[in-house]
C-alpha cells in the first residue's frame, strides 16, 4: 500500500491551492492553517520551489480515532501538501489507509478507508 496518494495538475500554484481549499469544504471537512513551507524556509535563506502544507480536519472522524488511540494525535490533522517541482505542479496527501499499520490495536473500523476515499476524492477534484 503506497504511502500517499499523489496527482499533478495542470493549474498554477495558487489555483491547486484554493481547490484544494475549496474542495475541502464541499467535502464536509475543514482547512484548518495552510503552511507555506517555501516561504518559512526562505526567512532563513534556504530557498525550494513553491511548497504549502494544508492542514484538513473533520471533528467527528478525529474524535473518532482519538478515542480510538490517543496517539493517532501524532497523526493528525490530516495534511494535503500542494508543491512545484521541476516545473510541475503536485497535489499529494497521506492515506489514512496506514493508520492501521501505525496502531495495530486501535480499532478503527471502516473509518480510515471512508476517510481515505474523501482524501483522494478531494484530490482529485482539485487537480
Amino acid at each position: 500500500m503506497d504511502f500517499d496518494y499523489t496527482v499533478t495538475t495542470e493549474k498554477s500554484f495558487d489555483e491547486a491551492v484554493a481547490a484544494v481549499g475549496k474542495e475541502t469544504k464541499t467535502a464536509g471537512f475543514r482547512v484548518l492553517y495552510v503552511h507555506d513551507v517555501s516561504a518559512t524556509l526562505k526567512e532563513k535563506d534556504f530557498k525550494i520551489e513553491p511548497f504549502k502544507i494544508i492542514e484538513i480536519c473533520n471533528a467527528k472522524s478525529a474524535y473518532a480515532v482519538l478515542k480510538a488511540d490517543i496517539k493517532i494525535g501524532l497523526c493528525l490533522p490530516c495534511k494535503i501538501n500542494v508543491y512545484q517541482k521541476d516545473g510541475q505542479i503536485y497535489i499529494s496527501g497521506m492515506r489514512p489507509l496506514i493508520l492501521s499499520q501505525f496502531f495495530p490495536k486501535a480499532n478503527l473500523g471502516n473509518l480510515p478507508i471512508e476517510v481515505d476515499a474523501i482524501i483522494r476524492k478531494i484530490i482529485d477534484a482539485s487537480k
